[in-house]
């Protein structure tokens, strides 16, 4: 490895032990934005419905053919010989989990109507975590280009959904996301299921945040496979008609909360919580597991602190709930 390399290698090693600190120095960088509900994530006043939005309310649209923002994969600070961010990281300090698989890409938000278009993972890695790197390396030429974090025209904005997964009594799945395994948000702590919402097969017919959240509670939750074959049908797997099935009943509830940008990685989280009666998540997630493939799972106590250090997004969908805690049905 030549030095450029290790120059580059140690930049990310102080970006991922200090994202909390970075992103406080990032949060101070946009003064005049909009936040969460008191918490770092940015938003347009917009974004935030003044109660919880039915999931089933919230619509999408799609453009196959969007315009291309106006910056993508900037080679802003890289060793020689590597065109992206994506590309460096996959060379010189891979995550375990690492794929360029499609995204959807948010175009615009005025809830409840979002709509999207066609992206991959990679689009986001290369102009957010390099901005975070930049930052962990005292450079800021990079975030000067992309402007106003939340103007979803300046850089690929793919999204996450960030859900908040709690119970009628108050009880919350709490996630630890461990730095050798991610490639966003190692060493922070975060609600979940969370997940990249990407479609599994075809763009337009998979555009459905419920179906994207399912797998997510799968796979996060009950550490099951995420390769699921050629010819998976979701609406015949076993676990998803349960899910769908208590939600019907309504024994769980979907809300859509909000949307907002992280400040340190701009990446952009659809906020959600999922309320559960006590009965079903037993019947769920009884088999609710200690360690997956991100990290380590957890209860905590909605009424408790919040635990630190937290993704913007987790705090945000936490304080949303607290704020919504009567019409959500917690504590009921």
């Amino acid at each position: 490895m030549n030095p450029d390399e290790e120059r580059w290698r140690a930049e990310r090693a102080l970006l991922n032990a200090g994202r909390d600190r970075l992103g406080q120095l990032a949060s101070d960088l946009y003064p005049g934005v909009p936040r969460v509900a008191g918490t770092r994530l940015m938003c347009r006043e917009e974004w935030i419905p003044d109660a919880p939005v039915p999931l089933e309310d919230v619509r999408l649209e799609w453009d196959p053919a969007p315009e291309p923002p106006a910056v993508a994969d900037p080679s802003d600070g890289l060793p020689d010989g590597y065109r992206t961010y994506a590309g460096a990281l996959a060379a010189l300090a891979p995550p375990r989990i690492f794929d360029d698989r499609p995204s959807y890409r948010l175009l615009a938000a005025a809830p409840p109507v979002l709509r999207f278009g066609p992206g991959r993972y990679f689009d986001g890695v290369n102009v957010g975590e390099a901005a975070a790197h930049e930052l962990a390396a005292g450079r800021d030429g990079l975030r000067r280009r992309v402007g106003d974090p939340c103007d979803l025209r300046r850089r690929t904005a793919l999204c996450a959904i960030t859900t908040l997964t709690v119970t009628v009594s108050g009880a919350y799945v709490l996630h630890w996301r461990d730095p050798a395994k991610v490639a966003h948000a190692g060493g922070l702590h975060q609600v979940m299921p969370v997940g990249v919402f990407q479609p599994l097969a075809d763009e337009r017919d998979d555009l459905d945040l419920w179906r994207c959240m399912v797998r997510e509670y799968a796979e996060e939750l009950l550490g099951m496979d995420e390769d699921y074959g050629d010819h998976f049908v979701q609406e015949e797997w076993p676990f998803h008609r349960a899910m769908t099935q208590a939600r019907k009943e309504r024994r769980v509830r979907a809300h859509f909360l909000g949307l907002g940008v992280d400040p340190l990685t701009f990446a952009l989280d659809i906020l959600t919580a999922v309320v559960m009666d006590d009965a079903a998540f037993a019947d769920l997630f009884g088999g609710l597991v200690e360690v997956n493939d991100e990290g380590r799972v957890s209860m905590a106590d909605l009424g408790g602190p919040v635990p630190e250090p937290m993704q913007p997004a987790g705090a945000a969908a936490l304080a949303l709930a607290r704020r919504h805690r009567a019409a959500l049905g917690i504590g009921a």
